[in-house]
């Protein structure tokens, strides 16, 4: 049985700081005279209304992000990416100097870039060489100051998702905080772990709009977790981390989900294709990894050189020869079917 607290693995400093109160927290409302926030009165130089400072609670994006994904508005944290909820985790929970945290290794880069930040020792159970994670290695790096698991699935670079299982073994045996980061998820929207979410009071789940809803620049990503831990983000987050531009568009976006779903589909039957493509060039590439997310991970006879010369042809893709597990691949993004072949036309030339 877990006997996850969140209240025992705070940080002191954080249960006790007072949260800073803007003008648009101590009045909700939409209508008035506003000569409480010290705001140009004129409007803006560029558009009436973006003199106004944004709801810092993104309260009505949030409850139609929270109908789209079937939770309550209250387990939604909304952040500047999705590093901010990584950033702020590590801030919440993890004692500089004192405490680590675990990744499984190969993975997303910004878990343990946060933790360096934030002077939190990173402590590695790598996957196994199908990608897979590796149980034994998790419970074995566990200490009494391991206070975060940061799990990728679909994870990244490799693109598969992990075993649901051995997560929620994970969950059920650890009595810190489990972090799935499913930036990817929409490519693979039936092995999501946001289900569970009422089931484990330690889970996580980091989703984005950066990817299949095709909106990264406007760096918009959502947090799921118990209200408990949702309180917490809200308490420490910057006032205003979503401006009002972000806001409005996604909340529009939202409405035209069949758009997104079309072009998910297109992405997916695209990379059956270079996937296939990539399988015939056999002088070429040694593996194509299966993948739940938009890339894929390719080992190939020479990454370095080949990705060289795709580079000279204005073609790039990611070198991930050096990191572990993934020696001699690429990470190859789908791209439309133009640039699909023109990818694969490339690859046949290379000698």
């Amino acid at each position: 049985m877990n006997l996850f607290e969140l209240n025992k693995i705070l940080r002191d400093n954080i249960k006790s700081v007072k949260p800073y109160s803007s003008a648009r927290d101590e009045y909700k409302g939409q209508e008035g005279i506003f000569l409480d926030a010290n705001e140009n009165p004129y409007g803006s130089v560029t558009q009436e209304g973006y003199n106004r400072y944004p709801d810092p609670l993104q309260r009505e994006l949030k409850e139609k992000i929270a109908a789209l994904k079937r939770v309550k508005q209250q387990q939604v944290f909304l952040g500047n990416g999705s590093d901010e909820p990584i950033d702020l985790l590590v801030r919440m929970v993890c004692r500089p100097g004192t405490d680590n945290i675990l990744i499984l290794p190969p993975t997303y880069g910004m878990y343990e870039v946060s933790a360096g930040i934030n002077d939190v020792k990173v402590k590695e159970a790598p996957l196994t060489p199908d990608f897979e994670i590796d149980k034994v290695r998790v419970f074995q790096n566990i200490d009494q100051n391991t206070k975060i698991i940061f799990i990728c699935s679909p994870n990244n670079p490799t693109g598969n998702c992990v075993s649901q299982i051995a997560i929620k073994e994970i969950l059920e045996k650890f009595d810190g905080l489990v972090v799935v980061d499913e930036a990817y998820i929409d490519f693979a929207v039936d092995k999501s772990m946001l289900p569970y979410l009422n089931e484990y009071k330690n889970l996580v789940v980091l989703q984005t709009f950066s990817k299949a809803w095709g909106m990264a620049a406007l760096r918009l990503g959502m947090a799921f977790a118990s209200e408990e831990i949702i309180k917490v983000f809200n308490k420490i987050k910057p006032p205003y981390n979503i401006n009002a531009v972000t806001q409005r568009l996604v909340f529009d976006s939202i409405d035209n989900i069949l758009k997104k779903e079309k072009m998910v589909m297109e992405i997916l039957d695209q990379k059956e294709y270079v996937s296939a493509e990539l399988g015939k060039l056999s002088k070429v590439v040694k593996k194509v990894y299966p993948s739940d997310a938009n890339f894929l991970l390719v080992k190939t006879i020479d990454a370095k050189n080949i990705y060289k010369y795709l580079v000279d042809k204005k073609i790039i893709t990611r070198d991930r020869s050096s990191v572990l597990l993934c020696e001699g691949c690429l990470r190859i993004s789908v791209g439309k079917e133009e640039e699909n072949k023109k990818l694969i036309e490339a690859l046949n030339n290379y000698k």
